[in-house]
């Protein structure tokens, strides 16, 4: 181990593994700054505060992740030397540390806070976005936010039937399950993570397993500021004063409201909107009484801007009560009850596949497009450049809930939901070597009201199905929500938007009848305990498994061929050194196969030969001639060859594509032949019989013994040639 970067220096043993954090010395202006360590992955987290608060009614935080690429020992590739925009990875991260973190705040902080992580330095094996979590709790206990309780993050893996922690990115390849935990002492605060259609117990395993680990890491970090104290870094913390409501007006928008409100919540609403409609004509009503009342009253002088923020206040206690306690739910639903269902597949003309997903009024058209290897995604990480060959893009317009929102690129939940999606789908995909195509996904959700990152699920397979891609098995994706009122608890399937708003949890499962595929949990309260998640994912389960049910009415499995639309796809296997054979001289060979046959020909360095084309004919033909070139000639079987060149003691006939033997002068006819030119020109087509081929594949022809069979056994063996090597192998390339 090198020596400490920072003179604070403080580890524990995680799953085998040191995981070290480090203060004292480095960006000592910010507000708190911490370096993490596992391996040779070093991250360097900080957190400010800005002095001023705001009149704002969220936290105000800002969570950044960067990789710098001098951290690998790289130069960023392209044509800008210098690190620009975030890369999906690095949103992605961001997102993963800012959840854990955000509900962890108190009530009515309002000052503007920025949690920043830069990787530093990168083994290429050990992966530091879970280190963010911890890094960036460990940076604020030691700032001046109030941020007193710390939160820790972990990455679980199961490889061969044993959990891994911190498993490394060789490990990371062939792991069963990934998940990303964070938690405080005794908590699970954030989920999210892959599987290959893993059973409900084995997650609770691993996120037991887990637990404890944070647990450690967040003891550790207390450990941290105590030491950091007694070098005498002790900021004061910013005092937080929650959000109070004047009483006066509290009181008497209440006894107003109150009946309304809870009429309003147990109308059973259909419609995203219908509550806030009914409520929208006594806030005006109310915000005129108040000004009214101002006239007489001085305590009610401005105060009509509070009305919205108590009349929000209202619902969210009194639909929490409704929920836990009546078991009711605002739309009328029971609390296992998914809403209604419509499918409708092929969606679209002119896609490969396509669906139109609908629960209740979320909707999500999702299509697919199949290309070739040559349409793979390059990505350029930190730890090296790689080939992603499925793509799942998630794109939320501002018309899917009725606002004018300008189209800026993908925002960070864009990003985040896309990448949830891909992670259900990616294990049931057909192996590359089965199903070579290049698979784009794109989900547009045309409405929403809760649950589209799991609609985009739902739809996806459909899609997949629709295009014709031998999928394992069909998967589909619920969201679930936890309500909790004085001690008693309320699990929500299919969550719609008020619910997600104002209920404790958002937690997606998705998987398929055998499994769970992907899951992803936020919580705003302290933290879940596991005899909660247990009964969440008993009820996710039989939510998905009703889901799955009316997928399967619409598409039960993947159609039997192909979209005519999609390009064919057909991977060979020739030999390594036979790929210049198939390429030819300056690519003289492929370039004709490309143009004559009108197909996409893609060789790889381990002679993997992709040939592709929307005519199915014309990829057969061309995967007729690849087939040929790369044939063994067989001893004794008539070809039909055309002559390449003549030469004094015989001629060169090409019997397959790039396939030459030699027909000796004494085997071109059964008479006597003087010269090869009186029988033979170049390019003319003859039929030949294969009488030997060596063992360096020299092959050699008789025309002799077509003409009149066993003729070939007279006139005995050729010369051997005494000027350059025999050309009965291969054809050379000529120059």
């Amino acid at each position: 181990m090198s020596d400490p970067i920072q003179k604070i220096r403080l580890s524990e043993t995680i799953g085998g593994k040191e995981v070290s954090i480090q203060t004292g010395t480095l960006a000592k202006q910010a507000g708190g700054a911490v370096t993490t360590h596992l391996g040779g992955t070093v991250i360097l987290t900080t957190a400010t505060v800005a002095e001023n608060a705001k009149l704002i009614s969220f936290v105000p935080l800002t969570v950044e992740y960067r990789e710098r690429t001098y951290a690998a020992g790289k130069i960023p590739g392209g044509f800008f030397k210098r690190e620009t925009r975030p890369r999906d990875k690095e949103t992605l991260y961001a997102r993963m540390t800012d959840r854990p973190i955000r509900p962890c705040f108190p009530k009515g902080w309002n000052h503007e806070t920025m949690v920043y992580t830069l990787v530093i330095s990168s083994d290429c094996k050990n992966d530091a976005g879970p280190l963010s979590i911890t890094g960036g709790s460990a940076a604020l206990l030691l700032s001046d936010a109030p941020f007193t309780e710390p939160v820790s993050g972990v990455r679980i893996g199961l490889l061969k039937d044993e959990f891994v922690l911190f498993p490394t990115m060789e490990e990371r390849a062939e792991l069963d399950m990934e998940l990303v935990v964070a938690g405080k002492k005794g908590a699970i605060l954030m989920v999210e993570g892959g599987a290959k259609e893993i059973p409900e117990e084995k997650l609770l395993k691993a996120l037991e397993l887990a637990q404890a680990e944070i647990d450690k890491l967040c003891v550790l970090q207390l450990r941290l500021v105590a030491e950091a104290r007694k070098a005498g870094h002790a900021p004061v913390k910013y005092s937080v004063v929650a959000p109070e409501f004047p009483e006066p007006v509290r009181s008497f928008v209440t006894g107003k409201a109150l009946e309304p409100i809870r009429k309003a919540l147990h109308h059973g609403y259909k419609h995203k909107h219908g509550i806030a409609e009914q409520i929208k004509p006594l806030q005006s009503s109310l915000v005129a009484e108040v000004i009214e009342k101002a006239k007489t009253d001085p305590a009610f002088a401005g105060q009509e801007v509070h009305v919205g923020a108590i009349l929000s206040e209202i619902k969210g206690e009194e639909g929490r009560a409704m929920i836990v306690h009546e078991r009711v739910r605002p739309d009328g639903r029971r609390l296992d009850e998914i809403r209604s269902i419509a499918i409708h597949t092929p969606a679209l003309p002119c896609t490969h596949g396509s669906a139109v997903f609908t629960r209740g009024e979320t909707q999500a058209l999702v299509a697919v497009t199949l290309g070739t290897p040559e349409d793979m995604q390059i990505m350029d990480e930190l730890e090296g450049e790689y080939k992603d060959r499925f793509m799942l893009h998630y794109n939320f317009p501002g018309y899917s809930v009725g606002e004018v929102k300008p189209e800026r690129g993908p925002s960070r939940r864009d990003i985040g939901h896309g990448l949830l999606a891909r992670r259900a789908l990616l294990p049931l995909l057909p192996d590359a070597e089965q199903f070579a195509y290049t698979i784009r996904i794109v989900s547009d959700i045309l409405e929403s009201n809760g649950s589209s990152s799991m609609a985009s699920v739902c739809g996806g397979s459909l899609a997949l199905f629709d295009a014709g891609v031998p999928m394992k098995a069909p998967c589909a994706g619920v969201a679930m929500g936890l309500f909790t009122d004085k001690g008693k608890v309320a699990i929500l399937s299919d969550i719609a938007g008020l619910e997600d708003h104002v209920g404790d949890m958002d937690f997606k499962v998705a998987g398929t009848r055998n499994g769970v595929t992907a899951v992803q949990m936020d919580i705003k309260v302290a933290g879940i305990s596991i005899a909660v998640m247990k009964e969440a994912l008993a009820q996710a389960n039989r939510g998905r498994l009703e889901i799955l049910a009316k997928m399967e009415e619409a598409l039960a499995q993947p159609r039997p061929e192909l979209s005519p639309l999609a390009p064919r796809l057909i991977r060979l296997q020739i030999p390594v050194d036979k790929i210049g054979m198939l390429i030819g001289p300056g690519g003289k060979n492929i370039r004709r196969m490309i143009e004559e046959y009108g197909v996409g020909i893609e060789v790889e360095d381990d002679g993997g030969v992709f040939i592709s084309g929307t005519d199915a004919d014309a990829v057969g033909r061309a995967i007729s001639e690849v087939e040929a070139m790369f044939k063994e000639a067989e001893v004794g079987k008539i070809y039909k060859g055309r002559v390449v060149s003549c030469v004094e003691f015989g001629a060169f006939v090409e019997i397959m594509p790039g396939r030459e033997g030699l027909l000796h002068i004494s085997q071109i006819d059964v008479n006597r032949v003087a010269r090869v030119t009186d029988v033979l020109k170049e390019g003319q087509e003859v039929d030949v019989k294969v009488l030997e081929v060596s063992r360096e594949g020299k092959i050699r022809l008789s025309r002799k013994a077509v003409l009149s069979p066993g003729s070939e056994l007279q006139g005995g063996d050729p010369p051997p040639r005494r000027n350059g090597p025999s050309r009965g192998g291969p054809r050379r390339d000529r120059h």
